[in-house]
């Protein structure tokens, strides 16, 4: 069974082929810049990569060239479109309606249109995603997984917000969650590697977008990132936390349009807004020369993340690891470093040199007298997409 787990962004696509129930990476790569003239095409397989620049207008070209790719004569890797048994679809926003994995259909694709208003820079890509797929994968089973659905096990008490009931009844205002794909993935991971179920794990993603997720017997019981992907840690562009006051005084003293203040918390705050740069290995790097702002936008963001792991151990009442994932939490020691640094309290204690291994696999960086395992696990959250998709179509042909 041949899987392409489509993940359509705004201006970008990225794609994986899988062969499954192997799990064998068949391809993989990724469309940057659509919409523009001088988009990037990037597919790579197990014997090389390349790279082309041309003008990709939309999506539909954009997998359309992806398609033609995966046909060639010469290097392609499937006979015909037919060839692709499935495609799943990552979609950000399930809001209450989709707790599970879901086959698309007419209506399913309805209420990922009705969510858009929810996740308007996510959901409306993911959407046209699945629409052009379908043309061009005619026989294919199209599934949607979606991000919130991992977090549906959040208590009541932890994710309702305290505002009268009928707003949060009336407007479905409630902590959603997001990344579940990640957490889902690596927490699963984390519990084979301490070989217990009843396991009490906090799982930290750290890419441009950031979450932190308190997990008991395998189920997400708290996150950071709530109604939006806005809340919580301090993340490439976005502020994370803040006093919901700010948005009211900067409206009503200084004039600021609400599509402003948006804009503002979602696109120019963060590490971007505290340091002019977006990306964790320009900061650090600034920071060594004796960039005060980059010092402390890196002490901030340290901090908030501490501060999740104290709240979260608290939920928890224990905690049996720690795992960092994703590009900055797979990548960049020294935040590992940092976060570990005097939590004695907690029974976490980092060794240093294994901290400084890197590794495709998932390897454990605590030293000998550490209470707790610090876990550092590569995630994969095209191959969770696969394995959720290929088993929702068994389940429903049996």
């Amino acid at each position: 069974m041949q899987v392409l787990v489509l993940n359509s962004g705004s201006s970008s696509l990225k794609f994986k082929l899988f062969k499954m129930p192997e799990e064998t990476t068949l391809c993989s790569g990724l469309i940057e810049r659509i919409g523009s003239t001088d988009a990037k095409f990037i597919f790579s397989t197990q014997q090389d990569t390349i790279e082309v620049t041309r003008d990709i207008p939309n999506h539909r070209v954009g997998l359309e060239i992806l398609a033609k790719k995966l046909l060639h004569k010469d290097s392609g890797i499937i006979s015909s479109t037919d060839d692709i048994n499935i495609v799943g679809h990552r979609v950000v926003h399930g809001g209450k309606l989709f707790r599970n994995t879901t086959e698309i259909t007419q209506a399913v694709k309805e209420n990922i249109k009705a969510l858009s208003t929810l996740a308007p820079l996510h959901n409306p890509p993911n959407l046209e995603g699945i629409e052009v797929a379908e043309t061009i994968f005619k026989k294919a089973k199209q599934v949607a997984v979606f991000d919130t659905a991992f977090h549906q096990s959040i208590p009541d008490y932890a994710h309702k917000y305290a505002i009268p009931c009928e707003f949060s009844e009336k407007y479905n205002i409630r902590v959603y969650g997001f990344h579940g794909t990640s957490h889902k993935y690596v927490s699963e991971k984390a519990i084979a590697y301490l070989g217990k179920s009843h396991s009490k794990i906090i799982t930290i993603h750290l890419g441009n977008g950031c979450s932190i997720t308190a997990i008991k017997d395998g189920k997400s019981m708290d996150h950071s990132l709530g109604f939006s992907p806005v809340s919580g840690l301090i993340m490439g562009t976005r502020s994370g936390d803040i006093d919901p006051s700010i948005i009211f005084h900067l409206a009503q003293k200084y004039g600021y349009k609400l599509d402003d203040i948006s804009n503002l918390l979602q696109k120019k705050s963060g590490m971007l807004g505290l340091t002019g740069f977006s990306d964790l290995r320009d900061i650090i790097a600034e920071a060594k020369k004796g960039n005060k702002a980059c010092q402390l936008a890196l002490e901030m963001n340290i901090y908030r993340i501490k501060k999740y792991i104290g709240s979260y151990a608290a939920i928890l009442n224990g905690l049996d690891a720690v795992v960092f994932t994703a590009g900055i939490g797979e990548n960049a020691q020294l935040i590992r470093q940092k976060v570990c640094e005097n939590m004695d309290f907690f029974g976490i204690e980092l060794d240093e040199q294994k901290n400084k291994t890197r590794s495709k696999e998932i390897h454990a960086i605590h030293s000998k007298a550490s209470k707790v395992n610090v876990l550092v696990i590569p995630t994969n959250e095209e191959l969770e997409i696969a394995k959720q998709a290929v088993n929702l179509v068994h389940t429903s042909a049996t």
